[in-house]
């Protein structure tokens, strides 16, 4: 999933700064230090296989994609034109320092580049910013597996306390201490088959089991509201456009096929399948080359 420029994290920087692992010490306190080993398997545990997809990702198509410093800097010139004033104040909402904008900013230039061959509708943008131009709150319960989805919906449907069922049942330990909280978030930030999902709900009905690659969701919108000041459709159009692009089966197929000729190695068990929503693709696409031979002959 793509975000767009303003709602990308510093991830990926965190992540390759603990990954540079070893007994230095990162952060120290009265009741001990933290080395970088210790800060490196807390990611891993929190988010480690979707933080090395990003970092993967991003090496990838910068080895394979140019951006100059030009085009970086008449984005960011735009925005800046944007926001005006309002710029360093959204940033900082943002958890963002300029650099780190700036790198966002090349990163999305990537994969504009990586799906400008991507075949975006009309009705697909339109659809997308009656979606972008809301946002959510809502809560969910992550479990591992379909029958304990079920059983969590049936519990909820019987009457089940929301919150009392992802303290007890939630794998998202991010948030499952609060009731499986997620906060306001808006299209791009979370995988597509949430956010339709969401997006799809009625405030307060709780979803059926939602299948993503972290496992199956229990999803429930608490409110809605407009985003303020985001604009019209004909003004959004091309951003949209690369949005939608860089979340479609045809981004998979691009990016799988860069993995493949990559020829990566993930040396770390515990980060193994951090590809699988791409790797999957290309052994479909080698299963379908195959049995096209078998037919020849």
């Amino acid at each position: 999933m793509k975000k767009s420029v303003l709602g990308l994290t510093l991830a990926t920087s965190l992540f390759l700064a603990a990954c540079s692992s070893g007994d230095e010490v990162v952060v120290s306190t009265t009741y001990g230090d933290i080395t970088k080993d210790e800060f490196y398997e807390e990611i891993k545990n929190l988010a480690g296989n979707a933080l090395l997809e990003q970092v993967v990702i991003e090496q990838i198509l910068e080895n394979n994609y140019e951006v100059t410093d030009e085009e970086v800097k008449e984005q960011l010139e735009s925005v800046k034109a944007q926001y005006g004033d309002q710029f360093e104040s959204v940033l900082a909402a943002n958890g963002l320092s300029e650099e780190a904008f700036e790198q966002n900013i090349r990163f999305s230039i990537l994969q504009e580049k990586a799906t400008k061959d991507v075949e975006v509708t009309d009705k697909e943008i339109e659809d997308y910013y009656n979606q972008a131009k809301y946002e959510l709150k809502a809560r969910h319960i992550l479990v591992a597996d379909q029958e304990t989805a079920n059983t969590v919906v049936a519990k909820l449907k019987a009457g089940g306390d929301f919150a009392a069922l992802a303290k007890e049942y939630s794998t998202d330990t991010s948030n499952a201490s609060n009731g499986g909280d997620l906060g306001w978030f808006t299209v791009g930030t979370m995988v597509p088959e949430f956010n339709d999902a969401a997006y799809a709900l009625e405030l307060n009905k709780v979803s059926e089991p939602v299948q993503t690659q972290f496992g199956y969701h229990i999803i429930e919108v608490l409110d809605k509201r407009e985003v303020e000041g985001y604009g019209k459709l004909e003004d959004k159009k091309d951003e949209i456009k690369e949005a939608i692009a860089a979340t479609k089966g045809d981004w998979n197929a691009k990016v799988a096929e860069l993995i493949k000729d990559a020829k990566i190695n993930i040396k770390d068990e515990d980060l193994k399948n951090a590809l699988d929503t791409y790797l999957s693709k290309e052994k479909e696409a080698d299963k379908d080359a195959d049995a096209k031979e078998e037919e020849k002959k």
